[in-house]
């Protein structure tokens, strides 16, 4: 049974799943990125190679004033996020414009014959049921299951072909990488966590892409904000200031693109990277392209969902799960490599082989 940690590391309770300071970013941004297009329909936007500060130093002060209604508890235990630390991306790599959507996933079923954990396994996922309480629940959870009822295909709200596909475990991520490799001979996989962070910056040091203002978020991120309020009205409180106009899961690329052309890099779904978690990772982290620690129990998440509260949605903030958890909130995005000339990749391999230490790298959630 996953346990579903955003809140969880702040805090002992079940909670909805909920929902870094100026420093100088080397990532070269451009406005026109190339962007190009799988068999499956998947749009990638090529990511120039860079450098950029990775993880968060901010004071507890300074965020318990701007985040007044969070207990000042959650603040002191964000140790994971430094220390703030300089990583070069030292190679262009294919980032997918957005997360993978239901239709694009289902087209890799469909041409797979692949069976998502969640139904192979007969233990459902998780799902959005009005009649059901979290209070009359052990675990206080947002949403109702584990339930053979749920899983990719019903997630309790609808979707459409073009919003991000959910309940999706670490391990059907990695299928769907797998798959795509071996049937186009592109190699596809998760991006690491400091890949992630670096897109997700786009040249940035701010806490989201767009400043340090949430009431901006709307324009770039679907998170728990007015339209999603209503229907977990105890959590009303936590909502961003303004609405737009989702209150589930919204079009993949609806909502404004970051300095580097990507959709939806905060908000929407959680999304699954390579890395394995581990609290003392920043501490210890090589400069040139960390692959996160070789070995764990849980795989990291990153940036945060249409039920996810501003502070868990900031680009340094991490969260895990075990790898075959699957929820509402939790999606996937694939990274494509650029393609190398055949002698050059040859005396790449074996350092990268080095780096990976013979292991693929990937916290609970806490909140929504």
């Amino acid at each position: 049974m996953e346990t579903f940690h955003l809140l969880s590391r702040c805090s002992a309770a079940w909670v909805a799943l909920c929902l870094c300071w100026p420093a100088a970013q080397s990532a070269p941004v451009a406005s026109a990125a190339p962007v190009w297009t799988n068999s499956l329909g998947m749009a990638f936007v090529r990511v120039p190679a860079g450098q950029f500060r990775m993880g968060s130093d901010e004071p507890v002060e300074a965020l318990a004033r701007d985040f007044p209604q969070l207990e000042r508890s959650r603040f002191e235990q964000l140790g994971d996020e430094a220390p703030v630390h300089t990583v070069r991306i030292t190679r262009a790599f294919w980032m997918g414009q957005t997360e993978v959507t239901v239709g694009q996933f289902r087209r890799f079923v469909e041409a797979s014959g692949y069976r998502a954990e969640s139904e192979a396994d007969g233990t459902g996922g998780y799902g959005y049921n009005p009649a059901y309480d979290p209070a009359t629940t052990r675990r206080g959870d947002a949403f109702e299951g584990r339930d053979p009822r749920y899983s990719w295909r019903n997630p309790g709200f609808a979707q459409g072909d073009d919003h991000p596909v959910v309940n999706i475990t670490w391990h059907d991520a990695h299928a769907l990488a797998a798959w795509l490799s071996a049937t186009e001979g592109h190699r596809y996989r998760l991006p690491t966590e400091a890949e992630w962070e670096y897109a997700c910056r786009a040249g940035t040091r701010t806490r989201w892409p767009s400043g340090d203002d949430p009431a901006g978020l709307p324009r770039e991120a679907n998170l728990f904000d007015r339209s999603a309020a209503p229907y977990w009205p105890r959590w009303r409180w936590q909502a961003v200031p303004g609405d737009d106009g989702y209150a589930f899961t919204s079009p993949a690329a609806a909502h404004a693109p970051n300095a580097f052309g990507l959709h939806g890099m905060v908000g929407n779904v959680w999304e699954w990277v390579s890395d394995w978690h581990d609290e003392g990772t920043y501490a210890a982290s090589p400069r040139d392209d960390p692959q996160g620690p070789a070995t764990g129990t849980v795989r990291v998440r990153r940036g945060g969902s249409w039920h996810t509260w501003p502070f868990y949605a900031r680009c340094a903030y991490r969260n895990w799960n075990a790898p075959d958890t699957r929820y509402t909130l939790v999606g996937v995005r694939l990274l494509r490599e650029v393609d190398e000339p055949p002698q050059q990749a040859r005396r790449r391999a074996p350092r990268q082989q080095q780096r990976q230490g013979g292991a693929t790298a990937g916290r609970p959630l806490t909140g929504s």
